[in-house]
């Protein structure tokens, strides 16, 4: 279970890696809503490792601002592996970081679907290789309130950027 105190952790340990390893995120939200930027931003020096974050709650700004391809979003659905690996290629290729991370979901409580319940969430972390990027992904199925689904959703993408930091 996340919180406050261990989402600031989080968030302090990731701002003091990439300080370390001279790297800087980008984030690219739907279900969160800009609370990992948030995470991140509460932290005294992030400014020299965070300069940009997209909240793409619409499909149309995850397509007009992301580059997200219509015809991925009609295909696999928001909520979906390919969404996120093109949201997170977008933020890195926007912001010019070194890593980033996406993360679409169904926060609830209504939305959810048999393929896709209530706690269902995407996340991909995008890592600058030369010209190209590296991007894993995974899925993960948390039970709980709207606001835990998405305290959890911050925290394992909090988790998944410290992860990929290479210091």
């Amino acid at each position: 279970m996340a919180d406050y105190e261990s989402l600031q952790k989080l968030a302090e340990a990731v701002v003091g890696d990439l300080t370390a390893a001279s790297k800087a995120v980008a984030t690219a939200e739907s279900c969160t809503g800009g609370w990992i930027a948030k995470s991140i931003t509460d932290v005294d020096g992030s400014s020299a490792v965070f300069g940009y974050g997209v909240v793409s709650y619409s499909n149309g700004a995850k397509e007009s601002i992301l580059g997200v391809k219509n015809e991925t979003i009609e295909e696999h659905g928001a909520v979906s592996e390919t969404v996120v690996e093109e949201m997170a290629e977008g933020a890195l290729h926007l912001s010019g970081a070194d890593i980033a991370v996406a993360v679409s979901g169904v926060a609830g409580p209504t939305g959810g679907t048999e393929e896709k319940p209530v706690g269902t969430v995407w996340f991909a972390w995008a890592v600058r290789d030369g010209s190209s990027a590296l991007v894993d992904t995974s899925c993960e199925h948390f039970s709980g309130d709207r606001e835990l689904v998405r305290e959890l959703t911050v925290a394992h993408a909090l988790q998944g950027v410290l992860e990929r930091i290479e210091v």
